[in-house]
């Protein structure tokens, strides 16, 4: 009798060498293969005829299963990050590149009636690299929505998912240890008592553009006066995991970032959760920052990170995203 593990690998319909295993569509051997086992109908053999494929089916789908965790959670035989790992953001070839002078305008004029108006709290999508000495890095998204209640005490939930793959497992480093978790899974959910601080970022973040880049100078609390662009590009991440932004505050913001310098316009871009917008890149050493400002006001839609240059001790290759965040209203 044929050893079952040759059967299983007979009846797997995404076999580990094959190119799209693990994150993406299955290609068009695979599934005449799967729509075949199915069907309870013999597939087209490998090495020998499988008569009866459909009662290997559920060894086959968790030996996928647990080859993708392993591929997952190790990086996989080549040692790349893992398939959690997004791409970087590419900028739609021959699109119109627009300045922030001219966005600065078109935000203005966006928020001529003031709406909609700032809200404290936000929500965020994320990805993250985690990186270590002895292992490969891994990719972790989490999703994190504070919300704020009329005592000054707000909540926070962080949970495990990835839009870009709904309702497959996710990655998390819960407990310090790579694993997979259902998508959604609740990561933490904390309540936090009435907090009444009156400095940036937890103050109030004013519409003035002056008096924004001195709220941002203080919320990066470097001691050096003047803010680099790395440093602003830091302190507006910092600001927008504190305050959903209303339309007033993000053109002040979009003034404040084509004066600070720096910020190339790239071109027109959709971000990770499907939105048009507007690309701006800041090179410095050895990585690659990419703002997305929204084409019509503004408002910023996401900041990326990404390795400019290899780094052998933690595994990183020019190209791999550091950190991405999107955030909605």
């Amino acid at each position: 009798m044929p050893d079952e593990l040759e059967l299983l690998r007979d009846a797997n319909p995404v076999p580990a060498h094959g190119p799209y295993y693990g994150d993406g569509p299955l290609d068009h051997r695979a599934e005449r293969r799967l729509e075949l086992m199915l069907r309870d109908e013999p597939a087209p053999p490998v090495r020998r005829r499988v008569p009866r494929a459909r009662s290997l089916w559920g060894l086959a789908a968790t030996a996928v299963v647990l080859a993708t965790a392993f591929t997952a959670l190790l990086g996989g035989p080549s040692g790349q990050p893992a398939v959690a790992a997004p791409r970087p953001l590419t900028v739609r070839a021959h699109s119109t590149a627009v300045p922030l002078d001219r966005m600065s305008q078109l935000a203005a004029a966006a928020a001529a009636d003031g709406s909609p108006g700032l809200r404290r709290g936000t929500h965020v999508q994320s990805w993250s690299l985690g990186m270590s000495d002895d292992k490969p890095p891994v990719t972790l998204p989490e999703e994190r929505v504070v919300r704020w209640r009329a005592d000054d005490s707000h909540t926070e939930l962080v949970v495990a998912t990835d839009p870009r793959h709904p309702g497959r497992p996710v990655l998390t480093d819960e407990g310090d240890t790579p694993r997979l978790v259902a998508d959604g899974h609740v990561l933490s959910r904390t309540t936090y008592p009435p907090s009444w601080s009156d400095a940036p970022p937890e103050a109030r973040p004013p519409h003035d553009p002056a008096a924004l880049r001195a709220y941002l100078t203080e919320t990066a609390r470097t001691g050096t006066g003047t803010l680099t662009t790395a440093e602003l590009l830091d302190a507006v991440e910092e600001l927008l995991d504190h305050w959903t932004l209303g339309a007033r505050e993000s053109a002040a913001l979009v003034r404040v970032l084509a004066d600070a310098g720096g910020l190339r316009p790239a071109g027109q871009v959709t971000d990770r959760l499907g939105r048009p917008g507007q690309a701006y890149t800041y090179d410095t050493r050895g990585e690659r920052r990419l703002l997305i400002l929204d084409p019509r006001t503004g408002a910023v839609l996401g900041l990326e990170a990404t390795v400019t240059r290899d780094d052998p001790r933690y595994g990183v290759k020019a190209g791999d995203v550091m950190s991405y965040s999107a955030w909605m209203r």
